[in-house]
């Protein structure tokens, strides 16, 4: 089992490396996307791959979100044993086994899925009254289909099956979401926009009705919502905001770092370098190194150095024994790599949320 506190302490006797969240910044980050979101006239439904965590889904909720995302159905089926009643599922489901829990959930929970193919949408037949949303690739080619003409054939696919209900379509311009120019950025989804235009017109000339298009991110959110065009957004990272979303020129309301990794130095025999005991197995590596934010002096870099370790460089170290604080480059598949969260109200660690959905990827 992992460690739990029982009783609140102080942050610096917590162990680590610990996975730690701002309580007040992620309430603001929370309530600033659901004032957006109302502002504007669109739904909210939070992407949920992000936290894993079905105390900040219910937050959510209660915020205003009218449900949330999971990219996978063990995400769903863990967050809706936790009391989520509300999941759009944005991945396909295509297995027979699969499908299965697909049919067992919809009978628990308000639930949808995306379909991307008119062979899974006949598989997905057998789970009589499901809404299914129709996958629209933006150029990626992860998933989606690839043209209005593919779009217009799935749909007519689903009403064939005489059980699905067609929700929507969902568009997600995964790609864009990083282009650090904001101006570029615009442009690019501009462009994209145009596309989803085309094939909603040619969806509605063939006679079907899209009550709802959802996708967007942290990356592009406000820029959809100007263009009109999307009714709900699939937001996830702007809870955390992690380094990858800094380093972004982000229109919008403001957030604020809200999620971090406290460490120890372990080792402070090499002049220049420190070891503290965060590796690989603390951090998500797919979006380069960690920020070093405090405890440390301006400018320390990070780097790896194994699977429990990393080494802080410069001038000016902590001694042995010191705390340092740092910032995950990509804040989903870093929360992925622990069991818990530890709440921080100031400098006191007040309590500790389960990782709900951790390593739930099947």
């Amino acid at each position: 089992m992992p460690w739990r506190m029982t009783t609140p302490l102080l942050r610096r006797d917590l162990p680590t490396p610990a996975l730690l969240i701002d309580r007040a910044a992620l309430e603001r980050n929370i309530a600033a996307m659901a004032a957006f979101a109302e502002a504007q006239g669109v739904a909210l439904r939070p992407h949920a791959k992000t936290h894993k965590s079905g105390e900040i889904a219910r937050r959510q909720i209660v915020a205003g979100a009218a449900g949330i995302c999971c990219a996978k159905l063990g995400e769903a089926e863990a967050l809706a044993a936790d009391g989520v009643a509300n999941i759009h599922l944005t991945s396909p489901v295509v297995t027979p086994a699969a499908i299965g829990r697909l049919a067992a959930l919809d009978r628990r929970i308000a639930l949808s899925v995306v379909v991307d193919h008119p062979d899974n949408a006949r598989a997905l037949g057998a789970v009589e009254g499901l809404t299914v949303f129709i996958d629209l690739d933006p150029g990626s080619h992860r998933t989606g289909v690839t043209s209005a003409e593919a779009a217009v054939a799935l749909a007519r696919a689903i009403a064939a099956t005489g059980t699905l209900k067609l929700g929507g379509v969902q568009y997600y311009c995964g790609s864009h979401q990083h282009i650090q120019s904001l101006a570029e950025r615009r442009a690019a989804i501009v462009e994209r926009t145009e596309y989803l235009r085309e094939v909603l017109g040619a969806l509605a000339d063939a006679g079907f009705a899209i009550p709802v298009v959802t996708g967007g991110g942290t990356g592009t959110f406000a820029i959809d919502a100007s263009l009109g065009v999307f009714t709900e957004l699939q937001v996830g990272s702007y809870i955390f905001l992690d380094r990858e979303y800094l380093d972004c020129e982000l229109a919008g309301p403001s957030f604020e770092p809200a999620l971090f990794v406290d460490a120890t130095v372990v080792s402070a025999n090499t002049p220049g370098m420190v070891t503290i005991d965060a590796g690989l197995k603390a951090f998500a590596t797919d979006a380069g190194v960690p920020v070093v934010l405090d405890g440390a002096p301006e400018g320390t870099r990070y780097a790896f150095t194994g699977d429990e370790h990393g080494a802080l460089l410069g001038d000016g170290l902590p001694e042995l024994g010191a705390r340092v604080t740092l910032m995950p480059p990509h804040c989903d598949p870093t929360v992925n790599l622990y069991d818990l969260y530890h709440v921080l109200d100031g400098d006191m660690v007040t309590g500790s949320w389960p990782v709900t959905a951790r390593g739930r990827s099947t």
